[in-house]
């Protein structure tokens, strides 16, 4: 399996994790969810020999620098916009999942000619009336469990566990495997997103409506959509996020309705994720 290259890049005032696949055609752009990290895309990546593909640590997670609260969700696309700008990427394809999919796509309307497609993933792109009167304070992720002795002991923890018992064993592998960096303390390991901030980072879903830059957008754009949540669940978190009318939003949209899956589409279905890509690449 093609191992990528990490290197480093300071965007609005944030040092980076960028990892890179080098390869041929279209320039493929991969953005992760909250509380994930760019590695977990390795067995999408497996699945598209040959393609040039990039993947980054969004801030506050993976080897990315952390900077202090708030994780407002327009800074993740104003980055994603400052990485075309420094990669030099034109007629990309970008490919976002939950929190991605919502910084992919609003970046290609801030940094027009960057993507020429995007593949948003069950974005977490809620129905508009939701930006207004955003309801949380707090999430249940800051109370995840930070330390781990090591990849392999959260590796067996999760994978009889829900929703991790539904995904791909290796893609659960690289979740462990890149998401836990040593503990300061030099024993053990912790997570590579602190729980502090991934909670942050849900929160910060509210920072920002995006529908106008949605409308800008004169671009193909296909919506991979998973099952809803179910009634009366709304922290259901394998079920979808996504506004099921956000196609009507979008000028070039396509709607595909992937009931079978949870939200974590990529992590279930890697296969299909790297064919949907390799079509519009």
């Amino acid at each position: 399996m093609r191992v990528p290259a990490e290197t480093r890049v300071k965007v609005n005032g944030v040092e980076l994790a960028l990892f890179e696949w080098p390869g041929e055609g279209r320039p493929i752009f991969l953005a992760h969810a909250t509380g994930f990290h760019a590695r977990c895309w390795d067995q999408v990546a497996a699945r598209l020999p040959g393609r040039h593909l990039y993947a980054v640590d969004m801030r506050g997670h993976g080897r990315s620098e952390k900077p202090a609260p708030p994780y407002l969700w327009l800074n993740f696309a104003q980055d994603v916009a400052a990485l075309a700008r420094s990669l030099g990427l034109r007629d990309a394809l970008g490919v976002g999942h939950s929190k991605g999919g919502y910084a992919v796509a609003r970046a290609a309307a801030m940094e027009p000619g960057a993507f020429a497609k995007l593949l948003l993933i069950d974005p977490v792109i809620m129905p508009r009336p939701v930006y207004a009167a955003f309801p949380l304070t707090e999430h249940f992720a800051s109370r995840r469990r930070n330390e781990w002795s090591s990849p392999e002991e959260m590796f067996e923890r999760f994978r009889s566990r829900a929703p991790f018992d539904r995904w791909d064993p290796a893609v659960l592998r690289d979740y462990c495997a890149h998401g836990l960096l040593p503990a300061p303390s030099g024993d053990g390991f912790v997570l590579a997103c602190p729980p502090a901030i991934e909670a942050a980072t849900y929160l910060g879903s509210a920072g920002g409506d995006p529908y106008d830059d949605l409308e800008s957008l004169t671009i193909p754009v296909r919506v991979l959509r998973a099952r809803a949540r179910a009634e009366g669940a709304p922290m259901d978190m394998s079920g979808s996020p996504t506004n099921p009318r956000l196609v009507e939003h979008l000028e070039f949209g396509e709607d595909v309705y992937l009931p079978e899956y949870s939200h974590f589409i990529p992590m279930e279905a890697p296969g299909l994720v790297a064919r949907h890509i390799e079509e519009m690449a």
